[in-house]
């Protein structure tokens, strides 16, 4: 059998820092009701720190990192099948099997434990990428970017149907039925009615039972997402994928043509969505203009953004430095902090924890975020030094071979690539 090809040190590291800013994202899904999420007037005009906080949350990470995220998965899942084809594995076999048990892990997750999220989602859409893995760069980014073109079309079409309910519910003469369904979708996109207001924050401070019996009933189920997400997430996994084969996710690049893609990429993108930002402000915070600019406008400015991020962070990677090396281990373990964040948060703000949930300003969570980002560092490295995989990066990997797998060992010196 020839051996695994060693570790990507750039993926670690871009992983790390993807993980490390979904909590950032996720903070305010954790702290707050699900309509809170998008606009920070969904409960009252914002203070000045938290328009702030919002407002380059909005810029820097909200998308950005779940995206990276997935550019990551993409090539990552491109390693394991290639890994596969060297060992004289059945690649479609390996790579199924890890999916189907991501997609057991994922609903776990989000009814046991949170609504947002995103491992079950990533493992349908992880299975339907396999359908591409022998595509050349090229087509991978093509395609890639039809799957961007496809869900900016789709949700623009959404966008649409919410300023045809606004335009319905407020004409003379408007029906009951025509005030609720506008209702209903202003509830999702930051102007509640005080009904829902209560009813998410009761939720939110019940106990862990009454938690799992709304989680089960309203939960935005994996089959749902994915026709409503699974376009733009596919893409992500293609240009992943791409960035593999090309050699830029793995650093192989020149810098200046790192450092071009950085510029270009990070500023076009923080401008639009600077502007974008002050459209929402500008408008109120009106849930259509929040859809829209969610939705519709953000949409197909991610990749570049993205794409940005990952050439700035391969720039900025100092191997053998204390952070690089320390980001980079918790990207090895990005896993077991995805899920363990969610234990830590949910324990942090659900009634059945210390009761946090809405009680805390929108700048006030960002608190929350620093003291756990030094837990994944503090934690990551020292259990790497002592054994091969992260706790749930073992169960994973050991339940998909049907077979225990070697603990005990140091990661850093039994290196492989899954």
């Amino acid at each position: 059998m020839t051996p695994a090809p060693a570790r990507i040190a750039t993926l670690d590291l871009i992983r790390g820092v993807a993980v490390m800013g979904i909590l950032a994202a996720n903070i305010a899904a954790f702290g707050f009701p699900e309509f809170a999420y998008m606009t920070p007037a969904s409960m009252g005009w914002p203070s000045t720190p938290d328009l702030i906080a919002w407002t380059t949350t909005f810029i820097v990470i909200d998308g950005k990192m779940r995206g990276l995220f997935s550019f990551l998965f993409g090539a990552s899942m491109l390693l394991v099948i290639d890994r596969a084809k060297v060992n004289d594995e059945d690649p479609a076999t390996v790579h199924l099997r890890r999916m189907a048990w991501l997609f057991v892990f994922g609903v776990a997750h989000l009814y046991l434990l949170w609504w947002g999220d995103i491992l079950a989602h990533y493992a349908l859409v992880g299975a339907i990428a396999y359908m591409f893995v022998q595509l050349p760069v090229r087509w991978l980014i093509g395609v890639g970017l039809a799957c961007i073109a496809l869900q900016t079309v789709e949700l623009a079409t959404l966008s649409a149907y919410a300023f045809d309910l606004h335009a319905a519910a407020h004409r003379p003469g408007a029906t009951a039925r025509a005030i609720a369904n506008w209702q209903s979708l202003a509830d999702q996109f930051g102007e509640p009615s005080r009904g829902a207001i209560a009813r998410e924050l009761a939720v939110g401070r019940a106990g862990w039972v009454d938690q799992v019996a709304w989680r089960w009933t309203h939960a935005v189920g994996p089959i749902t997402f994915l026709t409503v997400g699974g376009p733009e997430t596919l893409g992500f996994m293609l240009f992943g994928m791409a960035g593999l084969r090309s050699g830029f996710l793995t650093g192989t690049w020149s810098r200046q043509r790192y450092t071009v893609i950085a510029i270009a990429g990070i500023a076009s993108g923080w401008l639009a969505y600077a502007a974008i930002a002050t459209f929402d402000v500008s408008h109120g915070f009106d849930a259509r203009y929040v859809a829209l600019s969610w939705l519709t406008l953000s949409t197909p400015l991610r990749p570049l953004t993205i794409t940005g991020y990952a050439a700035a962070i391969i720039l900025l990677a100092r191997p053998g430095g204390w952070l690089t090396t320390r980001v980079s281990a918790a990207g090895r373990v990005a896993f077991s902090n995805y899920l363990g964040t969610t234990v830590v948060c949910t324990t942090i703000f659900y009634g059945y924890g210390l009761g946090l949930y809405g009680n805390l300003t929108r700048a006030q969570l960002y608190l929350v975020v620093v003291p756990i980002w030094l837990l994944m560092l503090a934690w990551s490295k020292p259990w790497l030094d002592r054994f091969r995989y992260g706790p749930l990066e073992w169960l994973w990997r050991s339940l998909s071979r049907f077979a225990w797998q070697p603990m005990r060992g140091s990661a850093f010196t039994t290196s492989r690539t899954s």
